[in-house]
């Protein structure tokens, strides 16, 4: 039986419950605040959004490999809600720059093989963080 791979772009959002320094890679140490974070990636590869799995996996321990930053950070949060956008379009960027006009950017995260400022954003506030994701993947397809 034939099954269509399900394709797009996601944000994670994740909770920090204590500040902490890690190192990111290429990028060094990283002090990370408390708070929220929205993590913008592609899933338009075969895999789909199979990608979102393998980050859980990632978090909970389940897979030691760090292949992009975001592997660094998932060890230390907790997932508290996924938002995904089905296309087949590359819109990563887009959303990741949308959501940065209402959240911190975290400088050169995630964003290695494009030239945004960041694919990672912060907020110490959830209400905050979730509307402007939920936004900016509501908005995507429509404005263009």
């Amino acid at each position: 039986m034939w099954r269509r791979v399900m394709r797009g772009i996601y944000t994670l959002i994740l909770g920090l419950e204590d500040e902490i320094r890690i190192k990111v890679g290429s990028l060094g140490e990283i002090l990370f605040p408390e708070g929220y974070y929205a993590y913008t990636g592609s899933a338009r590869g075969p895999g789909g959004f199979r990608r979102i799995t393998r980050h859980i996996a990632v978090m909970n321990g389940e897979n030691a490999t760090r292949r992009w930053h975001i592997d660094y950070l998932l060890p230390y949060v907790i997932l508290k809600d996924v938002i995904t956008t089905s296309t087949d379009m590359d819109l990563e960027c887009e959303a990741a720059r949308r959501i940065s006009m209402n959240c911190i950017p975290v400088p050169r995260f995630g964003c290695t093989d494009c030239k945004c400022t960041s694919h990672l954003h912060y907020s110490p506030s959830y209400t905050e963080m979730l509307s402007a994701c939920r936004k900016a993947h509501r908005d995507l397809l429509q404005d263009l």
